[in-house]
């Protein structure tokens, strides 16, 4: 048993690393190894075939100092691992907590881009490759995520198997993901198999993220009543949108040149485009200019492209606004009296908008005032079905929180809570009309409290991007 375990485990990975070509003879691999299972499975399994492969074996351990001891006893268990079969060990250990504070940004956001930003330094100087343990269950929860969320085809992709590393020079070199056919369970009884032990990660069980709720709750309760294969059938689903995906790119590159003019899109070309088609020339010259498009710009995009009124615009993240002309959709660098700080975004009530320059999840919902929520910052729900913009405050706004004398600027405001630099000229706001309706940090207006007596309330939450 124990031998065909291993070697059906074996296989399957080769196969894998072959199929979608992820490592050649002669790359210096480096294996992310944080002492869980998944990645002292793949590094056991890449040291059983580093020589039919014709790799050169790597450790790579990077503590993001969230956990204390524990976080200390796993690289301590990384170090001896590399140790045992003599391979080279690259480490870091950076303050993600600090980082995260720092740029707005959650812990799970902060840790990646910390985290990738090592190992592209590593890619730049010493290696060709680096694999991390992604399996089957990780793709399988994304896909979830990101059907719940929202997601046309590129995020329904879920883990690619091999991605460039964002700020590495050399665009050959990548990180890759070989164990994206292979499910948690399988390894667990392949190391079982092999005697070896590996470190649970306690933050693993920690119902607060929004991943460990789907790995727990979500997913086991979807086998039981639904799907015993769903792991596998999401992981499909994955596979089916990345072939789609990469066709559709394949597409507007071969349009791009057609219709995108310069800081122009040529409104002859645009129109007669299938509406997916519009989506994604106008995702993609978001892109050339920077810019990353969520859902709603590019409906308001196109919303505008498509109004008979001429000189109808629209504001973009990064300063950035849209105008027609009868010919063109222009993309031009908001006038030089607004800041370019600036950002505005539709919220719809109820809905939900992610707002980049705060990194943060914007969501209007209709919610019990008996739930648990602070009264002085609930809204009157007769503002259901209004459209609300977010955005950040502006030199001239006033607000007036309850239980406050009179309307102070915003300005005052953050000055009283002593805000300052880049955090205050990006203080989000909400607005209906030219009314400043709530204020991050404040009470809501009296007049627009909700009623007490009332079923229903609008609440307007603030989240980190990592944690909707």
């Amino acid at each position: 048993m124990y031998h065909k375990i291993v070697q059906i485990l074996a296989q399957s990975l080769l196969h894998y690393v072959r199929r979608n070509q992820l490592l050649k003879a002669g790359h210096r691999v480096g294996v992310a190894v944080s002492a869980g299972a998944d990645s002292v499975a793949l590094l056991r399994l890449l040291l059983d075939l580093r020589k039919e492969l014709g790799i050169v074996l790597s450790v790579i351990h990077f503590n993001h100092k969230l956990r204390g001891a524990e976080a200390d006893s796993d690289e301590q268990f990384v170090t001896d691992l590399a140790r045992q079969y003599k391979l080279q060990l690259h480490r870091a250990s950076e303050d993600v907590e600090g980082y995260a504070a720092q740029q707005h940004l959650s812990l799970e956001a902060a840790g990646r881009e910390m985290r990738y930003g090592y190992f592209s330094r590593l890619l730049e100087r010493d290696l060709d490759r680096i694999a991390t343990a992604h399996t089957q269950d990780d793709q399988a929860e994304t896909v979830l995520l990101k059907i719940v969320r929202g997601a046309g085809t590129r995020g329904l992709a879920g883990i690619y198997p091999q991605l460039p590393v964002q700020g590495s020079q050399f665009s050959e070199k990548t990180v890759v993901r070989p164990l994206l056919g292979t499910g948690r369970r399988e390894l667990e009884a392949y190391l079982r198999a092999l005697g070896q032990d590996w470190r649970e990660d306690s933050s693993n069980r920690d119902l607060r993220h929004s991943r460990n709720r789907v790995r727990h709750g979500i997913m086991p309760r979807l086998e039981r009543h639904l799907n015993p294969a769903v792991r596998e059938t999401l992981a499909e689903v994955a596979e089916i949108a990345r072939a789609e995906e990469d066709y559709w790119q394949q597409q507007v590159a071969l349009v791009l040149p057609q219709v995108w003019k310069g800081s122009a899109l040529k409104l002859s070309v645009l129109n007669d485009f299938p509406l997916g088609l519009q989506r994604r020339v106008v995702r993609a010259t978001g892109e050339s200019l920077g810019l990353q498009l969520e859902f709603a710009h590019v409906e308001d995009i196109l919303h505008v492209a498509g109004d008979a009124e001429l000189g109808k615009s629209g504001m973009l993240p990064g300063g950035w606004t849209v105008s027609r002309t009868p010919t063109e959709l222009r993309f031009d660098r908001a006038d030089s009296g607004k800041a370019s700080s600036d950002y505005e975004y539709c919220l719809r009530v109820p809905g939900r908008i992610k707002v980049p320059e705060t990194g943060t999840w914007f969501e209007a919902a209709l919610v019990s005032p008996r739930g648990g929520y602070n009264p002085d910052h609930l809204l009157d729900s007769a503002m259901l079905g209004k459209e609300l913009r977010v955005r950040n405050w502006r030199a001239g706004d006033r607000f007036w929180p309850a239980h406050t004398k009179s309307p102070k600027k915003i300005k005052e405001l953050l000055q009283e809570l002593h805000i300052t630099g880049s955090e205050r000229k990006l203080w989000p706001v909400v607005v209906q009309g030219a009314d400043v309706v709530w204020v991050r940090g404040f009470p809501v207006p009296a007049h627009l409290r909700f009623r007490e007596g009332v079923e229903n309330a609008l609440a307007i939450k603030e989240r980190p991007s990592g944690e909707l």
